[in-house]
């Protein structure tokens, strides 16, 4: 065997070890030029990911404004509280014991949150001014470290639960989860800003190590057709209902006529938006536009409407009320089982005649009344710029036997929303030409230029305005003469109509045994209506005739409205002979001596029975300030009479008609 030369077999390792070497090399060069030149952009993103964190703060949402300029709703900045729990030169048992008052959180939560393994941890997000001011008080009472502030953008309501069901709320990140925050939401939602954290080798955040944060953009505005006065009026007004009917719920809706421009729209139950956390699903709800009932004889208006437009009917024909039509072998009868004899048209619809509007909704046909029906808005959604509007139930008519269409003639066996029957309205009020309800009149830019402006829009012209007019005339002798005399506003001409409807049983279908929907619509005045108004409250107790329990409220409502709007009263003989007969029933007294002018105190007197401007005059000279409340003649007041207190305060005195 022949030996290997040991140099040469030390070169040839040699060689071989410097070829693996050199292939080494170039495969570590190579995927070094892969690495740092190909795959840069990648592996750069993932060196930021390891040591930085990207936290987000919501700057704030635009405000919201009525059709005046009023703030409904707006952003502010607070501070939100964090913790290092690695930084705290505290137990977080002793943080957490004089923390828990201040932040409203129990001691075991936030001690909690102090014993997490992190270096960042949210104690309460967007905090109450005052609280913050406490809880800073408390840390540097108390020369604690590892404590931090951040501001935030917070959604406040300036008037509580005014408006809360259209307006909605926003939750904790910001975003719109009810109402017009929530459609509204991609318009004027804040921006978010957004900084950059310095993390540590296991993630967390490494406190103080803040960039500077990319501001967000500013946001629009938006202007309402809203006036928070007679929203205003509209809930207190209904609140009062609520009270002495035990309803368990009402809606007012105050529209313009001419514009469709919502003024006021009024939800009960409903919550404060600020405290949104605390409400219920039911308390969420806006009726108005979600709920469907049915009209009852609120419908009857737009039958009438029908039968002259289509000319199944006219005002001339004299009919023999028998006090009971039959129709598919069922009776419908009058609501107090009464015949009325022979009738016309405005007796009918005064009168609130059932059997006279099955007669005329079967001479009608259940085609031509779903077609007007849909014609007036029925059965399909408005529009309107609010979140889970309703559609309503119609019948087909191709399925309608006699007895539906003589039960759809007075209002049953239909659904609407209240909104629906509003601008059915806009359309007898605003001779025949209806009108599309909406809420928003304008969204500003930044600066202030408009982006976007909502002009009065047609939902087409049901009737003809000749029809219209017509039936708005008999709507006036319905509340002058007929059912609707509680509705009716002195000095002023007011035409409607009252309405009373079993409740439909949504869960087992047909009608809940002893329970009704009581409502009244109507508008005015009459001559030139400027205002339509639905009032509907949901089971009122004892009594629930709508001409009873809801036609008042109308009256509330409209003759503030009237008085607000600056509309002059006319020159009525029939208003003047009411006043006048109201004041002379009025017993006749002296109002006592006013207290001397150095008196520190005044005893307040009972001023039940006196006139607004007389109640305001004493008030005034004796020093105190005077807050009235309704028309007429006082018949309450808070203090209670002849209680005494200081010079300067205000006293509150309810009038009534």
């Amino acid at each position: 065997m022949k030996r290997r030369n040991p140099l040469k077999l030390l070169r040839d390792r040699s060689r071989t070890l410097c070829a693996l070497f050199l292939a080494g090399a170039l495969c570590i060069a190579g995927r070094l030029v892969y690495v740092q030149l190909i795959q840069h952009d990648r592996y750069a993103e993932w060196s930021v990911r390891q040591t930085r964190d990207m936290q987000e703060l919501y700057s704030e949402r635009g405000t919201i404004y009525d059709r005046n300029g009023k703030q409904l709703a707006f952003s502010i900045m607070v501070k939100s509280l964090y913790a290092d729990p690695g930084m705290l030169n505290v137990s977080p048992d002793e943080a957490a014991q004089l923390l828990a008052p201040v932040l409203k959180i129990s001691e075991g939560t936030l001690a909690e949150k102090m014993k997490q393994d992190t270096r960042f941890v949210w104690l309460e997000r967007v905090m109450d001014p005052d609280m913050t001011a406490a809880a800073k008080a408390v840390i540097k009472e108390h020369k604690w470290k590892g404590f931090g502030f951040v501001d935030e953008s917070k959604r406040y309501y300036p008037n509580g639960g005014l408006l809360a069901n259209v307006l909605g709320f926003v939750g904790i990140d910001g975003k719109g989860l009810d109402g017009l925050e929530k459609s509204l939401d991609e318009l004027i939602r804040g921006s978010v800003n957004r900084q950059v954290l310095m993390l540590d080798a296991r993630g967390n955040p490494i406190l103080h190590s803040t960039m500077a944060p990319y501001e967000g953009r500013e946001t629009k505005s938006v202007y309402l057709t809203i006036d928070e006065s007679i929203q205003f009026f509209a809930e207190r007004a209904l609140d009062r209902a609520m009270a002495s009917t035990r309803a368990q719920g009402g809606i007012v809706i105050v529209m313009d006529p001419k514009t469709g421009g919502i003024l006021a729209m009024v939800n009960r139950p409903s919550y404060d938006p600020n405290h949104f956390y605390n409400a219920t699903e039911n308390e969420f709800k806006n009726r108005a536009v979600v709920d469907i009932y049915e009209p009852g004889s609120t419908f009857k208006p737009v039958v009438a409407a029908t039968a002259l437009d289509a000319g199944t009917y006219t005002t001339d024909e004299v009919w023999h009320d028998p006090g009971e039509i039959v129709a598919s072998g069922h009776a419908v009868r009058n609501w107090d089982d009464e015949s009325y004899g022979d009738v016309r048209m405005v007796d009918i619809l005064k009168f609130s005649i059932n059997t006279g509007f099955a007669h005329i909704g079967l001479l009608t046909g259940g085609d031509i009344l779903t077609k007007y029906a849909e014609r007036f808005g029925f059965g399909r959604a408005t529009g309107i710029e609010l979140p889970g509007e309703g559609d309503g139930i119609l019948f087909d008519p191709e399925e309608m036997r006699p007895i539906d269409v003589a039960s759809m003639s007075i209002g049953q066996g239909i659904a609407v929303t209240p909104l629906q029957m509003v601008q059915a309205y806009s359309a007898i009020a605003n001779g025949g030409q209806m009108v599309k309800p909406h809420l928003i009149a304008s969204i500003r830019n930044p600066d202030g230029t408009v982006y976007q402006e909502t002009e009065a829009e047609s939902a087409g012209q049901p009737v003809s305005k000749q029809v219209a007019d017509t039936v708005k005339d008999m709507m006036e002798k319905e509340v002058s003469e007929g059912g609707g005399g509680n509705a009716r506003v002195p000095g002023y001409h007011m035409g409607g109509k009252t309405g009373t409807a079993q409740k439909i049983d949504t869960v087992h279908g047909g009608y809940l045994e002893g329970q009704y929907i009581a409502s009244f619509c109507g508008f005015g005045p009459t001559e030139d209506p400027r205002a339509i108004c639905l009032v509907v409250l949901d089971n009122p107790q004892g009594m629930y005739y709508g001409g009873m329990v809801a036609a008042p409220v109308f009256s509330e409502i409209m003759s503030q409205i009237m008085r607000y709007m600056g509309i002059h009263a006319i020159e009525d003989p029939a208003a003047r002979k009411a006043a006048a007969a109201q004041a002379a029933a009025v017993p006749e007294a002296a109002l006592p001596a006013l207290p001397e002018a150095d008196a520190p105190a005044v005893t307040v007197p009972d001023f039940r029975g006196w006139s607004m401007r007389d109640v305001g005059e004493w008030l005034t000279q004796a020093g105190l300030g005077f807050r009235p409340d309704g028309s007429g003649f006082a018949d309450s007041q808070d203090p209670p009479p002849w209680t005494t207190v200081e010079r300067g305060r205000d006293v509150s005195v309810h009038f009534s008609q």
